[in-house]
């Protein structure tokens, strides 16, 4: 039953990807790293070795996806600052996973939420002209 669940939403994710149009896929990212980062902090609480070092290696895939996909050619300042907030972040998880520290995930979450709610707050008729560094 699991396993079919999971193809389900394995299946159900590659639809809306295929379909999304840019500024709808780094929602996706943005909210697949806040749930891998969840259940990152989860296995810390539970002492789950093995289940912390997938989901923080999915979070740390994501969140270095978000990085490469700035525009360092436009935005002013954006991008440049947002990569550095990226590096921290990667820096902060890698704390997390050597140290089980939960608080280094709460802080990676914070302010991914953050960076994530400024994207949410760009009005639809502005989506196709954002790129990942230029309305943050």
């Amino acid at each position: 039953m699991r396993k079919s669940l999971q193809s389900y939403r394995k299946v159900s994710v590659e639809s809306e990807i295929s379909v999304a149009s840019p500024h709808r896929i780094i929602q996706m990212m943005f909210e697949g790293a806040l749930q891998r980062l969840a259940q990152s902090r989860y296995a810390i609480e539970n002492n789950d070795t093995a289940n912390k070092g997938i989901y923080i290696g999915k979070a740390i895939g994501i969140i270095t996806g978000l990085n490469n996909s700035l525009n360092m050619e436009e935005g002013g300042d954006i991008p440049t600052n947002l990569s550095a907030l990226y590096d921290f972040m990667l820096r902060r998880i890698s704390d997390a996973n050597l140290n089980n520290d939960v608080q280094a995930i709460d802080d990676v979450s914070d302010i991914l939420r953050t960076i994530k709610e400024g994207w949410d707050a760009i009005p639809p008729e502005q989506h196709h002209m954002a790129s990942h560094t230029e309305a943050v």
